[in-house]
């Protein structure tokens, strides 16, 4: 009489795990994380061929294919993805490379972070719109101002993630690096940097995502080619379908670059947790 009520937690602590191994499955997660875009791809052929919403105002998904192939036959469409695309690599490399400097420069020094702090939070409330037509005077309607635009996009992210982080690095560790004579960079590199790589990839994950919003602002003005220049291009020709081709790819490759940055983190912890 009393064996029964004594099995039931067992096998409800025993079937919380494979549940949660479950969900951790690939499969599981890629299946998953398809299901929401495709409801919505559904719902917006339903909408586009049942007359809901006028075609001319939202084109059927096969419309935007079409207008994908065409581009794609001329090449006009992998020209303007890859000119995006290195703009947000360059842009983001940058930004991120200072942002981890001046997360180490404020995370690591009092003085830093007196100094600069407050500057960098009053940068960092300005709009990127407000920016455009200053880097355009400065440095012309060239790759510089653009890749500036979305290396300030992707600075801010790493920045405050990272130097949030390095403010709370056990303080156990650093006296072991320093037990071993490491010093300044050395002590960086190989202590405080590792101890802080969550973060760090959670920040490269945000600044990514910034690049690609920046991008978008850089291109809108001052661009004869990429992503953002085929949305005004398509905006002042009236092609929706277009338009939203370009929406469609500014996701995906948004989507496919936070794979791959999610992919190094998963790979950095092992190696380094």
């Amino acid at each position: 009489m009393t064996a029964a009520p004594a099995t039931a937690p067992v096998a409800s602590a025993a079937g919380a795990p494979a549940r949660r191994d479950l969900w951790a499955r690939p499969a599981v997660r890629v299946v998953g994380g398809l299901l929401v875009p495709a409801l919505l791809l559904l719902a917006w052929q339903i909408a586009s061929t049942t007359g809901a919403i006028p075609a001319y105002r939202l084109p059927a998904p096969a419309t935007v294919l079409t207008a994908a192939a065409e581009m794609a036959q001329t090449g006009e469409l992998w020209l303007n993805i890859a000119i995006s695309v290195q703009r947000v690599l360059l842009g983001f490399a940058l930004g991120s490379l200072i942002g981890i400097g001046a997360a180490a420069i404020v995370g690591l020094s009092r003085i830093g972070d007196v100094l600069l702090s407050p500057s960098l939070a009053a940068l960092r409330a300005i709009p990127s719109l407000a920016l455009v037509p200053l880097l355009l005077l400065w440095m012309g309607i060239g790759e510089e101002s653009k890749v500036t635009l979305i290396a300030i996009g992707a600075f801010f992210p790493v920045f405050t993630t990272v130097a949030g982080a390095l403010r709370h690095v056990d303080a156990h560790l650093v006296e072991m690096g320093r037990s071993f004579s490491l010093r300044g960079w050395d002590l960086f590199r190989t202590v405080q940097l590792p101890a802080v790589l969550p973060a760090l990839v959670s920040g490269l994950r945000l600044g990514m995502a910034q690049a690609w919003l920046f991008l978008v602002a850089s291109e809108l003005l001052g661009a004869a080619m990429g992503l953002g220049f085929l949305l005004t291009i398509s905006q002042q020709t009236g092609r929706v379908d277009r338009i939203l081709l370009t929406i469609v790819l500014l996701a995906l490759l948004g989507a496919l670059s936070n794979a791959i940055l999610s992919v190094v983190q998963k790979r950095l912890l092992r190696r380094w947790a």
